[in-house]
């Protein structure tokens, strides 16, 4: 699944010397997979940390932990450990971590699922936001439902017409319109409460 050059383990068992515990291991996860966002997170873990759900690969004198969810998008990763003048540095090659970027041939739920991914929630993420597709319509219409902070947020008006829909229409031509589907009156959490709130992608 993920091939550890023995440069990579010995910097790995120095760093798990420093720490001074007994069993520590080192855990992998990716986050956003499939995304243009995607990434990978490296931490140390103990024992009683583990869920039982990992892939875990032995090394010598550690062990090393990749999160279940995880393991299939390290198909054919290695990670390798280059010195240099100031230290050196871990490299993390991992070629399906982003997924498979939808050409103009795929269809365009497609397409519009994978802006909203890799573009779109990234960015609202930061307001604890995360938009969701409804449906295309026959016309080209896409609608959406905001959840997290843009759920009853008093911005998501700025937030659809001069973020998301911008967004959404430069990188998917065929659409012709983005509505909002969302009971806002029901939020329980908005990152905006009043009527000057700001978009949310500014």
């Amino acid at each position: 699944m993920i091939e550890i050059s023995e440069r990579a383990q010995q910097h790995f068992l120095r760093l798990l010397s420093q720490q001074g515990t007994e069993g520590l291991g080192i855990h992998l996860r990716v986050t956003s997979p499939g995304t243009a966002a995607a990434n990978c997170e490296l931490e140390f873990v103990e024992s009683d940390e583990l869920t039982g759900q990992e892939w875990t690969v032995v090394c010598e004198g550690f062990e090393f932990h990749v999160e279940g969810n995880s393991a299939p998008w390290l198909e054919g990763a290695s990670i390798d450990y280059e010195p240099n003048a100031t230290g050196g540095q871990l490299n993390i090659r991992a070629p399906r971590i982003k997924g498979e970027i939808p050409g103009q041939d795929a269809g365009i739920i497609e397409r519009v699922r994978y802006v909203l991914e890799s573009e779109i929630n990234p960015k609202i993420a930061s307001h604890g936001g995360r938009v969701t597709l409804l449906e295309v319509d026959a016309e080209g219409v896409v609608v959406l439902q905001f959840g997290g902070g843009c759920h009853g947020c008093a911005s998501v008006d700025v937030t659809l017409k001069h973020g998301v829909e911008k967004t959404l229409r430069e990188r998917v031509p065929e659409i012709t319109a983005v509505r909002d589907a969302t009971d806002h009156s029901g939020g329980s959490n908005p990152y905006y409460r009043k009527k000057e709130g700001q978009s949310a992608l500014g």
